[in-house]
């Protein structure tokens, strides 16, 4: 150890390099241990951003299958849109071909079959939502539900029905047929 201080007396130059040289190699370590943690860093975040990629990838595929699984549905919807109303009126077509089978048929069996069908026919038109729009006498025109064909001097007042010429139908609260009526003149 006496040596190593002689040596330092006599050699100052060295002395200030062995400094410089510890100081650095001081500074290095911490760059190093900084530098391997930046390293670390930056693979647990391109970790991150993997993930974060896989995540987004999966959720575009699910977006577009719940899109595409949408379209299909909305597309069988439009093509299968009357089916109910199709069973509906299966059974009227079967009666009316059944009362045309009929080799001998009397007036009020005829009458009978029809009253039958009419009732079906009904019955498949409130299943459906299809009502009809058959205004009363007297009662005031309304142009979203009604249609004058004409107006004729009545004794009631004016821009009120008359006589109903045809029934309009509406379905699910839409108009589907406009009933054909006429009107009462103005006095």
């Amino acid at each position: 150890m006496q040596e190593q201080e002689n040596y330092q007396a006599e050699n100052p130059a060295t002395t200030v390099e062995n400094a410089e040289i510890t100081a650095a190699e001081a500074v290095v370590e911490p760059q190093n241990a900084s530098a391997d943690d930046a390293v670390a860093k930056i693979a647990e975040l391109e970790a991150r951003v993997a993930e974060l990629q896989d995540a987004f990838m999966r959720a575009k595929a699910d977006g577009e299958n719940i899109r595409r699984r949408a379209q299909e549905d909305i597309a069988k919807a439009h093509k299968f849109a009357i089916e109910g109303f199709a069973e509906a009126m299966v059974p009227v077509k079967d009666s009316l071909e059944m009362a045309l089978k009929v080799e001998t048929p009397s007036i009020d069996s005829l009458k009978e079959g029809v009253e039958i069908t009419l009732k079906q026919l009904n019955s498949a038109f409130e299943k459906n939502r299809l009502l009809e729009v058959n205004p009363a006498q007297a009662e005031k025109l309304d142009p979203t539900k009604h249609q004058a064909v004409s107006m004729v001097p009545a004794e009631q007042e004016a821009n009120t029905i008359v006589t109903v010429l045809q029934k309009g139908y509406t379905i699910a609260d839409r108009l589907l047929r406009p009933a054909l009526v006429t009107v009462a003149q103005g006095k």
